[in-house]
């Protein structure tokens, strides 16, 4: 099987790609795709993904979008080690965790929001506070999950889906300047998984650069 993950540097959605496919000790060959540049509004890379969005997976040739689909995905394909656990309600409180920063933190900050924000003359400074503001938000209903539900890493002593996507929302939260201090616990677990190997190796200084 063929895996090719159409990924940006910074972005949080392929970095929770590429962690989960390490986690799974998956090879696959990483396309960069230039988003400064605009280079997911060229037609070529449309043909894969019609959102002009990142990441995209190739299986085979066969596109796969949107990251919580393609980890799944992987975790369906791929059953070990686990990313989802195995009971029904463990199940339902990750899938809790993961959309509260994959539906209510990350879509208000990324990059074609502040971009967006930028072409209302919303100044850097407001931008960056707007940014704040939600990932604060949604961190403050994650924190109290993280707290009951983490051991050694977000969601017990394994690392999972959890920790796929809050490692890279910690890592934006500190490129926008987020105080994480009333975040005690999502602080350690993130700090526990960034240092798992497999995780460290996503991180965005390991990205080709473009």
């Amino acid at each position: 099987m063929k895996l090719i993950l159409h990924s940006a540097k910074r972005a949080s959605a392929p970095y929770r790609v590429r962690i989960g496919l390490n986690l799974k000790g998956l090879a696959f060959d990483l396309h960069p795709v230039d988003l400064v540049a605009n280079a997911h509004q060229s037609e070529d890379y449309r043909s894969l993904n019609a959102q002009a969005l990142v990441p995209t997976l190739e299986v085979d040739g066969r596109p796969l979008t949107q990251s919580l689909a393609i980890l799944e995905w992987l975790d369906e394909t791929f059953p070990q080690p686990r990313l989802l656990p195995a009971d029904p309600f463990d199940r339902a409180a990750v899938r809790a965790m993961a959309e509260i920063i994959a539906c209510d933190i990350h879509p208000l900050n990324n990059l074609r929001i502040l971009r967006a924000l930028t072409a209302l003359e919303v100044g850097e400074a407001q931008r960056n506070a707007w940014a704040s503001r939600w990932i604060s938000d949604g961190f403050s209903a994650l924190e109290p999950m993280v707290a009951r539900h983490g051991g050694a890493f977000a969601f017990g002593d394994d690392p999972g889906l959890v920790d796929c996507l809050l490692v890279p929302q910690v890592f934006n939260a500190g490129r926008f300047n987020v105080d994480l201090s009333p975040f005690p616990a999502i602080q350690a677990a993130a700090a526990r998984a960034a240092s798992h190997p497999a995780i460290a190796a996503a991180h965005p200084d390991h990205h080709p650069e473009r």
